[in-house]
């Protein structure tokens, strides 16, 4: 075990994580659902089965000698933050990087320490340690949950800048910043995005014996997270098929995919070339959708190496990820324009989302001292 490792690892998931969505940036005249799909077989299909296969022994032996239970709690939790991945989309779609990622993750954040031990109350099969009835009647628990607290109020703060922004500016310059900037539905995106998102945190708990027995069959420690991916990314893989599918269906953009230029209906009015700049879409949609995965890969590398201090893995997971976010956001200038009472809101809201990461990983760290 090498916990300074394991951070170094967590941050460079978190720099993956932080930084996906630039290459969509480069992606022209696809529809949101033509690129997220596309990404979306590097992120969940292509990458977990391709790293597991090279670095892990026995793969689908392993994956067969799995409990039914294990199997589908695994799955399950996948595919509820696969629901999670899908909105995230979106929510970078209509609040920017820094912003959409900042309150998505902060909730993701808040709700991956309580949803479970709520759910054990009414469910008690979920392999979650306590209740959160349990949790509150310690002071570690206590400190957890005061850490969930300002992770709201960092959230609030954000969205508070982001309210500010768009009462501020001008609507070309919010376009120029982000194109479909929409406040309102973004923060009701964001919301239920890192709601479902904390389901991640979960899923690897339930698929923790795939991790053991991928040990006993030979695989070195530090890879032992990789076959857990296989299973709790094709959950997220099959909401994000079903949605983007049947909004392909919806929006009459499945010919995209083929197709050499845009059908003069989805063309804008100004719109001269109707060229769809293929092999180019392709590359940028497979870069992000394999950037992404990484974010997961270094996570469990991380999760492997930090021993006793394990309980600060989702934590700095989520610092590092808000941090890299709002770097990206900063350079795509996606609050320039906007005044120094906005710059000091969001500055304000990241820190203590920042701050209620490290006031969890107390908690949790005292809990494991107990």
């Amino acid at each position: 075990m090498n916990p300074l490792l394991g951070v170094v690892f967590h941050w460079l998931g978190g720099l993956a994580s932080g930084s996906f969505y630039v290459p969509y940036k480069g992606v022209k005249k696809w529809s949101w659902e033509t690129y997220w799909l596309v990404g979306g077989f590097f992120s969940w299909i292509i990458c977990p089965w391709l790293l597991a296969s090279l670095m892990t022994n026995d793969l689908v032996g392993v994956l067969s000698r799995q409990s039914a239970s294990t199997l589908g709690w695994t799955y399950f939790f996948g595919a509820m933050w696969g629901v999670g991945g899908l909105t995230f989309g979106l929510t970078m779609r209509y609040l920017g990087m820094s912003l959409g990622m900042g309150v998505a993750l902060g909730y993701c954040a808040a709700f991956g320490t309580l949803l479970p031990p709520v759910f054990k109350l009414f469910i008690p099969s979920i392999p979650v340690p306590e209740t959160i009835t349990q949790i509150a009647a310690t002071l570690p628990g206590q400190i957890t949950l005061a850490g969930v607290g300002v992770c709201l109020l960092g959230i609030a703060v954000a969205a508070l800048a982001g309210l500010a922004k768009e009462r501020e500016m001008p609507g070309e310059e919010k376009k120029k910043a982000v194109a479909e900037f929409n406040f309102s539905k973004g923060l009701l995106v964001a919301t239920f995005s890192g709601i479902m998102s904390a389901c991640f945190s979960f899923a690897l708990t339930a698929g923790n014996h795939i991790g053991v027995d991928s040990l006993h069959a030979g695989t070195p420690v530090i890879w032992t997270g990789l076959p857990k991916l296989v299973v709790v990314l094709l959950g997220g893989f099959t909401t994000n098929f079903i949605w983007c599918v049947l909004l392909n269906i919806k929006n009459h953009t499945a010919y995209q995919y083929l197709a050499s230029s845009i059908r003069p209906e989805h063309a804008a009015p100004v719109t001269a070339n109707l060229k769809i700049p293929r092999l180019g879409n392709y590359f940028f949609s497979a870069l992000a959708g394999t950037t992404w995965y990484f974010q997961f890969f270094f996570y469990t590398m991380g999760e492997t190496q930090m021993g006793k201090f394990g309980f600060a893995s989702w934590t700095l997971h989520m610092a590092s990820i808000i941090i890299f976010s709002t770097m990206w956001g900063l350079i795509f200038n996606e609050w320039k324009g906007s005044s120094s009472k906005v710059h000091r809101l969001i500055t304000s809201g990241i820190v203590a989302l920042i701050l209620s990461t490290l006031i969890i990983g107390l908690g949790t760290w005292l809990k494991g001292r107990q």
